[in-house]
């Protein structure tokens, strides 16, 4: 498998298809010894990042993690997932149109998981929306669903680890023109281990992957 959260999880020794709670589980409601929280007000955190917010297994958890967010208002919450069909079925009682403090970010990889998953991802009810084109196996089309004005920010970068795919630079740039065209927030953050640009292949350690795409300078941020 070429995701990363298998090969990362290979190097800390921990099994990738074990679901289970970690220390840091209710971290956000954690306090010092003087009464003040850990994570500290209009803070953001990555839910899920190396797992799914919406997995199966988790779903024991999720109700009381839904009762963190809503506690915790002034703190940014961004969270991952690519099983869009799960998402209406796991948001909690009172959510209405969405949660000010809730991002959810939907990951794809190429046109076909675009093309399946974002019409679903458009009609449900979410104030913010992110989109991961991660990682970006070849050249995608978001023109159709960036119009729309629902989607508020692009993220892509290039996949990392063993027997990394392709990442070519002439993909990313088209994708910044879209969300150039259509005013849509866009990051490249990783050009990933096998980067292709002008031609050439370059193969970049993941340590400085994310410091060669800032260097780009092809990020487009109106908000």
């Amino acid at each position: 498998m070429n995701c990363y959260m298998f090969s990362f999880d290979a190097k800390r020794g921990v099994d990738s298809n074990r679901v289970y709670k970690t220390n840091a589980y209710n971290l956000p409601l954690q306090k010092t010894r003087e009464g003040k929280y850990r994570i500290v007000d209009f803070s953001e955190i990555s839910v899920c990042l190396t797992s799914d917010f919406f997995l199966e297994e988790a779903d024991q958890w999720r109700e009381d993690i839904w009762k963190m967010i809503k506690h915790r208002r002034n703190v940014r919450f961004i969270l991952f997932t690519k099983r869009v069909q799960r998402i209406q079925e796991c948001l909690p009682k009172d959510w209405g149109d969405g949660y000010d403090n809730v991002v959810i970010a939907l990951t794809t990889e190429n046109q076909k998981r675009v093309d399946e998953r974002l019409p679903i991802f458009l009609n449900l009810p979410i104030k913010y929306r992110q989109v991961l084109v991660s990682p970006m196996l070849e050249k995608v089309d978001l023109s159709a669903f960036l119009q729309t004005g629902q989607i508020h920010s692009v993220y892509c970068g290039g996949e990392n680890y063993t027997n990394a795919r392709e990442c070519n630079f002439d993909w990313v740039v088209d994708l910044s023109n879209q969300c150039r065209q259509y005013k849509t927030n866009f990051v490249f953050y990783d050009t990933g281990e096998n980067f292709v640009k002008d031609g050439k292949r370059y193969f970049i350690p993941h340590s400085k992957g994310r410091q060669q795409a800032s260097l780009a300078g092809i990020d487009y941020i109106i908000q």
